[in-house]
């Protein structure tokens, strides 16, 4: 049984902000009430399904949690506790059941029988034969949402803040299983609640086959960042200071330009498995220059809501001022939507691409939207960026350099994996990025821009991330 609302909303409210995955971390909560409330076990412990209405600034934004209640907390499981409550004089503890293999076990029974639970749907793919015999494990790595490992065999991922309708994940990853898409996980299953009138069903979770032989893109270059960082160079005649082309990155051992562009020839493929599920529009010049004009004024609201942006606005403007003049008909399609080194995992057979929901922080329609592929590539080239700063970003993780050597180093890292990235995209029969400058400048300065309020309002310690790059591609 859930204990009285009033106990709850205020814990939650508590609890909430501190989560990785909520994204209202730049303002107080105005309000916090419970929207629906499903039984999904009784006992104890006992399992809850719940959405969160959260309602700060004048809007109201949906989350998911599965509420585990426990008289006797484990120590295991201390980490995710969201309060206490006591019922007839018993004292019940308050968690995150996604992180108990004791509850989470209930999603593949109900995901193999197909349930309908009050206003949840329980749906599996046409033949998935899905077994519950499983023990979850969360994967603990930062994401906007929460995925959980079942022995080697799946991964469910429970979407947090919850959109109006399908996931972009759920719908594309269908498409692109449903045709045979080698560079994606089959689906298997999926979590919905039951729609409002003439509305579509939410999408709360999804079920995929894991691919436990993976190794994360983000991972592998950090890696290779590291062992760049540990590498003398050969001092050269300009000194640190000079010319970051003349530092060779490819002279560490861990170098990773050959699967920059095996995955550039990978997402290449997707894009053209996208094109034939969901086809392809030309979008008018008069459309290319309004989405333009968008980019420019997001940059203005950005500029506004994060000074530190302010210095590059002028070159950033440039960028999108060129785009409008230039502006022709282009061909747009589904795409990635939130593309980045995080998103892709290399397995024995070559790249998989994961997690096509868009960006957390775009509106649904946005994240559905069709788009020129040169937007996800625009991603990824901001994903090397990450990745050869992070290590920067992290005080103490590696010793300081005078004179700006480490950043330094981190462009030259960064500017041979976007060149292999773009080499294997255009060999492998996508746009080529180089044919194509003022269009993906624009598109990346817009992700940059993107970047930089994102990490503003949910991880501001990586706020000088996006900005040290901005420093060097806006020069």
């Amino acid at each position: 049984m859930l204990p009285p609302h009033p106990t709850l909303t205020r814990a939650l409210a508590e609890w909430l902000p501190r989560q990785r995955w909520f994204g209202g971390k730049d303002g107080p909560i105005d309000d916090l009430t419970i929207g629906t409330a499903t039984e999904l076990r009784t006992g104890d412990p006992a399992m809850h399904h719940l959405i969160l209405d959260v309602h700060q600034n004048g809007t109201v934004d949906h989350y998911q949690l599965l509420l585990g209640v426990r008289h006797d907390l484990p120590d295991r499981l201390r980490h995710v506790e969201i309060g206490a409550s006591t019922h007839n004089a018993r004292k019940a503890h308050l968690y995150d059941a996604a992180h108990d293999p004791d509850l989470t076990r209930t999603l593949l029974d109900e995901l193999a029988a197909g349930a309908s639970i009050g206003p949840l749907r329980f749906r599996h793919a046409d033949g998935a034969r899905i077994r519950t015999d499983l023990t979850s494990l969360p994967i603990t790595a930062e994401q906007s949402n929460t995925s959980l490992l079942f022995g080697d065999a799946y991964i469910c991922k429970l979407f947090r803040r919850l959109s109006p309708g399908l996931n972009p994940d759920l719908e594309v990853n269908l498409a692109l299983t449903q045709g045979g898409c080698a560079h994606v996980p089959a689906v298997l299953g999926w979590l919905e609640l039951e729609p409002a009138p003439h509305r579509e069903p939410v999408t709360l979770g999804l079920l995929s086959d894991y691919l436990h032989t993976g190794a994360d893109g983000w991972s592998l270059a950090i890696a290779s960042v590291r062992d760049w960082f540990a590498h003398t160079p050969p001092p050269c005649d300009t000194g640190w200071e000079g010319e970051w082309a003349e530092l060779d990155a490819s002279a560490a051992g861990g170098d990773f330009a050959a699967e920059a562009e095996r995955l550039g020839a990978a997402t290449a493929e997707v894009h053209r498995a996208l094109a034939d599920a969901f086809g392809v529009t030309m979008l008018p010049a008069a459309e290319v220059r309004a989405m333009a004009a968008r980019m420019n004024a997001e940059l203005t609201g950005t500029c506004r809501a994060v000074p530190r942006l302010a210095p590059h606005a002028k070159s950033l403007t440039g960028a999108f001022l060129d785009l409008a003049a230039q502006a022709e008909p282009l061909p747009v399609q589904r795409v990635h939507g939130d593309y980045h080194l995080g998103q892709v995992l290399r397995t024995e057979s070559g790249w998989t691409l994961l997690d096509f929901e868009g960006e957390p922080a775009r509106t649904q329609h946005e994240r559905r939207a069709l788009a020129h592929p040169l937007r996800d590539v625009a991603g990824m080239l901001r994903s090397f960026e990450y990745a050869a700063r992070f290590l920067i970003a992290k005080p103490g993780t590696i010793p300081p350099e005078p004179g700006g050597r480490l950043e330094t180093r981190a462009h030259a890292w960064a500017a041979r994996n976007r060149a292999a990235f773009c080499r294997g995209y255009a060999a492998a029969g996508g746009p080529d990025p180089a044919a194509h400058s003022v269009l993906i400048r624009a598109f990346e300065f817009e992700k940059a821009v993107y970047e930089v309020r994102y990490e503003a309002q949910n991880r501001p310690a990586w706020l000088p991330v996006p900005l040290k790059s901005l420093a060097h591609l806006t020069a």
